[in-house]
């Protein structure tokens, strides 16, 4: 600069781009043109423009210049800029500065002491280059902003990079076309990809083994609406360890220039594979806890065998397997099971239960349900057996399969449904083997470990007791049905004057089987005595006692003693068996004259049916059940006419735990509206209507209709 005379007026200065452009001409592609451009980074540093012509005068001078100064315009245009802005002690450095940009010596950058127009001095960032017009003409432009500004900026900018640079945390920006442009070390490693194999791409072309579609979606988003999205979970396999997967913490923010148009997408990434691992092994836990707590709940809820078994299936699939077998030792059911591991080489299995989570070939190479199978020692199942503990094949290979399938075409089958992993667990009751439990995967692509080891041993331990109590509650069924079947009437007498039909249904549970039983008496005179009782309790020893009262019973009455009478002696009797209770109902027909004598030890009333009549509970004296001891018994007549019937039954027939008895009882009596119906099917529909299907208790039941005795007519 100088303060010499000031040179001619500097050209009117030409728009950039206005000699290559028409007017009114869209702008080439590539140049973005936005008249609603908000604050940009030049504004934020307030950037001021000054032009001088080659005598150091001011020729243009920007809004921001005035700002910067406080000079106008008006102030400052044809003013030496060395005398407005420029300390005396300064002058001559600023001149010497001024005359090496003009004679093209070089530029120069800096910050330096400038005069503001309030008088203070402020230190400015200036930029300073040469100019030349087209006619030779030289200038200086100088480029300044506020020396605060620009070092605030800075630290920002060294702040921000050093953050991404230094971030443990994986971060990336993405433009709008969702392609890399940014990648922190962090990233890099997690993704296993040097930055340069990320830029300009897109988040699937760079990681092909991840969740990408769903991501991609999820920056689109962000992308269109502004919201940010935080704490995305995903998984998936990187470059950086190919053979695991892990599991990250993605976030995703929209970037925006100080318009508020995107710029692109932001990404935070933190790898939380520790953390994921850690929360599915305490959901794991958890789910096999509450396998535990459910197989408590759900195995054993009836003593039936086949049923027990079939729970024992049902929890272990899908939850643990994908198919599940239960095998008992025939043995064990048979009553020859010996203390101890099978001594034979082979040992014989009967399947009780067939469970598959789906549809697969695999259960067609299990043993069918019911089926009996012998396997030497060269099986899984048997070396579960004979050693009494799991035996675990966690991954199947061709070479494995004879020791699971039964045989080489089931072997096929396994093959084909997949089967990579298997496991056999012994069911031990009571210290004793019973069978096994077999365990197959082929949909889940894990094998068994030594926690689906515990787990199903768990699971087994607590089944074996619930099957072992089945089988013996089933031995105890089987014995108490056998004596109580023995002890009652297989085919009875054909009697005069009399057409009888009877059922007896044991009680479906096998402590419940005992006490109910009938007996048709054929008596002197074509009389005919019909008695139905129930002896209190269950099992082998009411089985006993009813045999013991049956066969008191038909001797009394073929003493041709009245009811009430039998059933004073039979009180007498039950009460010297000692802690016995029964109740009981004795009708002693005479066909001759019409007439039945009936009497009762606190039994339900029996139902009389005539045609043309509703049916009726006889009204007869109740009386005590046998074994109180010392209670009379009154005995009731009634006539009835060729066509009436009388229906016998035990309390099993009609009662209920959830509806009272007299509802009951009018259901009984609603069925027998048509004392003509054949008597075998009236006793199938009282069956059939009333009998509820769990079946608590024993149900006796005897109808018998009168009819013309041989060589009378009817009336």
């Amino acid at each position: 600069m100088s303060t010499a005379d000031a040179s001619p007026a500097a050209p009117e200065p030409v728009p950039p781009g206005s000699a290559a452009r028409p007017a009114g001409a869209e702008p080439s592609d590539g140049l973005s043109v936005d008249p609603a451009t908000g604050p940009g980074l030049l504004d934020v540093l307030g950037v001021a423009g000054v032009v001088l012509d080659a005598q150091g005068r001011i020729t243009l001078w920007s809004p921001q210049a005035a700002e910067l100064f406080g000079y106008t315009a008006g102030d400052a245009l044809g003013q030496f800029a060395a005398d407005l802005i420029v300390d005396e002690q300064n002058l001559a450095l600023v001149l010497s500065l001024f005359e090496e940009v003009m004679t093209g010596s070089g530029s120069w950058a800096g910050a330096f002491p400038v005069r503001h127009k309030d008088g203070t001095t402020r230190l400015v960032e200036f930029r300073n280059m040469r100019l030349e017009d087209s006619e030779g003409r030289r200038y200086a432009l100088g480029i300044a902003s506020d020396q605060a500004t620009v070092r605030r900026v800075e630290r920002d900018l060294a702040l921000s990079m050093r953050l991404v640079a230094q971030s443990p945390i994986g971060l990336a920006v993405l433009d709008t076309e969702l392609r890399y442009v940014l990648v922190n070390p962090a990233l890099e490693r997690i993704n296993g990809l040097p930055a340069a194999e990320h830029m300009g791409r897109r988040v699937h072309e760079t990681l092909p083994h991840v969740d990408t579609e769903s991501i991609e979606a999820a920056m689109r988003e962000v992308l269109s609406t502004g919201r940010p999205q935080l704490n995305r979970f995903t998984t998936g396999r990187t470059p950086a360890d190919p053979d695991e997967d892990h599991a990250w913490s993605l976030s995703l923010y929209r970037l925006d220039d100080p318009a508020g148009r995107p710029l692109g997408v932001a990404a935070s990434i933190v790898d939380v594979t520790e953390q994921h691992k850690t929360s599915m092994a305490v959901a794991l836990a958890r789910q096999r806890l509450a396998l535990i707590a459910d197989a408590s709940v759900r195995i054993g809820t009836t003593l039936d065998l086949g049923v027990t078994a079939r729970e024992l299936g049902d929890i272990a699939v899908p939850q643990l397997a994908d198919l599940a077998t239960v095998d008992i030792l025939d043995a064990v059911l048979t009553g020859d099971h010996l203390p101890g591991a099978p001594a034979d080489e082979t040992v014989r299995f009967r399947a009780l239960a067939v469970k598959a989570a789906r549809p697969t070939p695999a259960t067609l190479a299990v043993d069918p349900v019911g089926s009996i199978a012998r396997y030497d020692t060269t099986r899984v199942v048997t070396q579960c057996v004979r050693a009494a503990r799991p035996v675990l094949v966690a991954r199947v290979t061709e070479a494995d399969l004879p020791s699971v399938a039964r045989d080489a075409a089931a072997a096929a089958l396994l093959a084909a449904a997949g089967l990579h992993s298997y496991l056999a667990v012994p069911l031990i009751a009571r210290g004793e083997v019973i069978g096994a439990l077999g365990l197959l995967r082929t949909d889940n692509p894990l094998p068994f470990d030594d926690d689906d080891v515990l787990l199903a041993s768990e699971l087994a331990a607590r089944a074996a007791v619930c099957i072992d109590n089945a089988r013996w509650y089933q031995k105890q069924r089987r014995a108490a049905l056998t004596l109580q079947r023995h002890l009652l009437p297989h085919h009875p007498t054909p009697t005069p004057g009399l057409e009888i039909a009877y059922r007896y249904q044991p009680a479906e549970a096998a402590g419940e089987v005992g006490g109910d039983w009938f007996d048709v008496i054929p008596l002197p005179g074509d009389k005919t005595a019909l008695v139905v009782g129930d002896v209190m309790g269950s099992g082998i020893n009411a089985a006993a006692t009813m045999g013991q009262l049956r066969t008191a019973a038909r001797t009394l009455a073929e003493l041709e003693l009245d009811p009430a009478a039998v059933l004073t002696r039979l009180d007498h009797t039950a009460t010297g068996l000692g802690h016995t209770m029964a109740t009981c109902v004795i009708a002693v027909y005479d066909p001759h004259r019409g007439r039945c004598r009936i009497a009762t030890a606190g039994h339900l009333p029996p139902v009389r049916t005539s045609p043309g009549r509703p049916p009726e509970l006889l009204d007869l004296p109740t009386g005590a059940p046998l074994g109180v001891g010392g209670v009379p018994f009154e005995a009731a007549a009634l006539d009835l006419d060729v066509g009436d019937q009388l229906v016998l039954y035990t309390d099993g027939l009609v009662e209920t735990r959830d509806e009272d008895i007299d509802v009951r009882l009018r259901a009984l009596t609603a069925l027998l509206h048509d004392p003509g119906r054949p008597l075998e099917e009236t006793c199938d529909l009282l069956l059939a209507e009333l009998r509820r299907p769990e079946g608590r208790d024993d149900v006796a039941l005897l109808v018998a209709r009168t009819r013309p005795l041989p060589g009378t007519s009817q009336s």
